[in-house]
C-alpha cells in the first residue's frame, strides 16, 4: 500500500474508534442520592445491584413494596437502587423532598433512591447510557420502555439482564440470579 493510502487508512481507523463509545465500568459513573450526597458505586463491588427507574404516580408504583422486600431479603447479596424519572406520563413530578416523603410514608422504603434523572433521550444520564448501550456495558442494548424497568448488574459490575415493568421484583427471573 502506498504511504498516502496507509496514512489515511490509519487516520480513519483511529478517528472511527474514537467516535464509537468504548466499554466502560459501572464503577466510573458519578451520581447523587436523592438528598444530594455523592454515590460511589465501588462501595457495592461484590454485590448485585438492581437499578429501577421509579415514579410515584404510576400503576407499577406498588412495586416499591416488593423492592423493599427484595432489598431486605437479599441484603447480603444485593443493593436495590431506585432512580426517579419523570419521562413517562409525567408520573414523577415532585421534587426530592416530595419523592422521599412519598417513598417513606407510603412504602417504608429504606433502599437507596438517587436524584431524579433522564433515562432516555438527549439528556440521558450516564448511568442509563451504560445500562442501555452494549458498546458501554459489553453485554446488550435496550431502551427504557416505562417506569419500573429493572437492570441487574452482577457483583463484578457486569450487566446481567434487564426486565420490563411487568416483571415483579420478586420474580424468579431476578431472584434466581442472586
Amino acid at each position: 500500500m502506498n504511504p498516502f493510502k496507509a496514512f489515511f487508512a490509519t487516520l480513519f481507523t483511529q478517528s472511527g474508534s474514537n467516535i464509537k463509545a468504548e466499554k466502560s465500568s459501572i464503577y466510573d459513573i458519578s451520581m447523587r442520592s436523592l438528598t444530594g450526597k455523592p454515590i460511589d458505586f465501588t462501595n457495592y463491588k461484590g454485590k448485585h445491584i438492581l437499578f429501577v427507574n421509579v415514579a410515584s404516580k404510576c400503576g407499577f408504583t406498588p412495586q416499591y413494596k416488593d423492592l423493599e422486600t427484595l432489598s431486605n431479603t437479599y441484603k447480603d447479596a444485593l443493593v436495590v437502587i431506585g432512580v426517579p424519572c419523570n419521562q413517562f406520563g409525567n408520573q414523577e413530578p415532585g421534587n426530592s423532598e416530595d419523592i422521599e416523603t412519598f417513598c417513606e410514608v407510603n412504602y417504608g422504603v429504606t433502599f437507596l433512591i438517587t436524584e431524579k434523572v433522564a433515562v432516555k433521550g438527549k439528556n440521558q444520564h450516564p448511568l442509563y447510557k451504560w445500562l442501555t448501550q452494549e458498546s458501554r456495558n459489553g453485554n446488550k442494548s435496550s431502551s427504557v420502555k416505562w417506569n419500573f424497568q429493572k437492570y441487574l448488574v452482577d457483583p463484578k459490575g457486569e450487566l446481567l439482564d434487564y426486565y420490563y415493568s411487568t416483571t415483579s421484583p420478586l420474580s424468579k427471573k431476578i431472584t434466581k440470579k442472586l
